[in-house]
């Protein structure tokens, strides 16, 4: 979808039209959760502090999110993916993988398939979407960002070798701002330059991730679109209004935090073996911090005294924090929708 929780607000609020449009966060406080295109022309980005993002754009407009709203709406786009697939691979409320090699509809043309449900989805929602058409999900995924807002753009197997040669290393999807700063200085700037190296050199350089990006440069990705993915964590965690710097407060603030993520597992019966906390600081530095048990933790004074032990332990490394989280993994199912967050908390929103 494109700027989704952003365009839903435009869709909802017709004042907020053509304006510049920020989700979450508000002008002192938070981070935003998406962005206008409208704003995104100023560098507004999703996940920016909303400080910076109200310097980029004096005009900002920031909106509260409303997330029960936006699944909704999710829940209405992935009805129309089921009209022609069963091969649906949710990645967020907004995006999803489909396999429609065999479709309901019998359509022969996978790009035929994905402007049918665009469509479908303006009919139906008054947004606009976009689609990656190619042979696997690596080159889906790039292309369905190529043509973006209401765009399609599709990858055949005769132009995806050409395309990624010449595609800028920050282009790959799953190359961060990071990893592309170090290729850079390896003179590494297109996927022509990464093609010169072995598969063991990359090894060398980047680990694991190095055999990944030797196979993408070379369109090799057979990875299927999975329809139950498993979900390996459950997480939550708050944005304070203010600042806080010392361990009294800041436990106090975590504590329902922790009960949160503990009432969800024991709603569902999925506890888990590992608890993560997650500390922000002022300047926006992260730190995560974990501990893992042999069995799972289902009691809750445990799981909270654990909590507690780990901010004890570690809170002095941040020193002070903006934000603070519990999350849990090893979890004994790990079931479809791979992560659930069960808190995106912003300050209020200024509208």
């Amino acid at each position: 979808m494109d700027a989704f929780y952003a365009s839903v607000e435009q869709r909802d609020q017709p004042h907020l039209r053509g304006c510049p449009v920020a989700v979450g966060g508000s002008r002192q406080r938070g981070v935003v959760a998406a962005a206008s295109y409208e704003a995104r022309r100023y560098g507004v980005r999703s996940a920016m502090p909303s400080m910076t993002a109200s310097r980029l754009c004096p005009d900002l407009i920031f909106v509260k999110p409303r997330f029960e709203v936006y699944k909704e709406v999710s829940n209405q786009i992935r009805a129309i993916f089921a009209e022609y697939t069963d091969l649906i691979e949710p990645l967020s409320l907004d995006e999803a993988y489909l396999d429609v090699t065999e479709n309901k509809k019998q359509m022969a043309s996978a790009t035929a398939v994905a402007e049918a449900i665009r469509a479908e989805i303006f009919a139906q929602t008054q947004l606009t979407a976009s689609a990656g058409v190619s042979f696997n999900k690596f080159l889906a995924k790039i292309a369905s960002d190529i043509n973006k807002p209401n765009g399609i753009k599709v990858i055949r197997p005769k132009e995806a070798i050409a395309f990624l040669e010449k595609l800028p290393v920050e282009k790959f999807h799953g190359i961060g701002k990071v990893t592309a700063a170090r290729m850079h200085k390896m003179g590494i700037r297109t996927g022509l330059d990464l093609k010169q190296f072995d598969e063991i050199e990359m090894f060398k350089r980047f680990g694991k991730s190095g055999r990944h990006y030797y196979r993408i440069i070379r369109a090799e990705d057979h990875r299927p679109v999975e329809p139950n993915r498993r979900r390996k964590s459950i997480g939550a965690e708050r944005t304070f209004s203010e600042d806080q710097n010392n361990l009294e407060s800041m436990w106090e603030l975590l504590e329902p935090i922790a009960h949160k993520v503990f009432d969800y597992m024991e709603k569902n019966d999925n506890y888990g073996r590992t608890i993560n906390l997650k500390m922000k600081t002022p300047d926006f530095q992260t730190y995560t911090r974990s501990k893992t048990f042999q069995r799972e933790i289902r009691d809750r004074d445990t799981f909270s005294n654990i909590s507690q032990e780990l901010l004890t332990q570690y809170w002095t490394e941040a020193g002070s924090v903006r934000l603070l989280g519990i999350a849990v993994s090893n979890l004994t199912r790990e079931t479809p929708d791979d992560n659930i967050q069960l808190e995106f908390d912003f300050p209020e929103a200024e509208a």
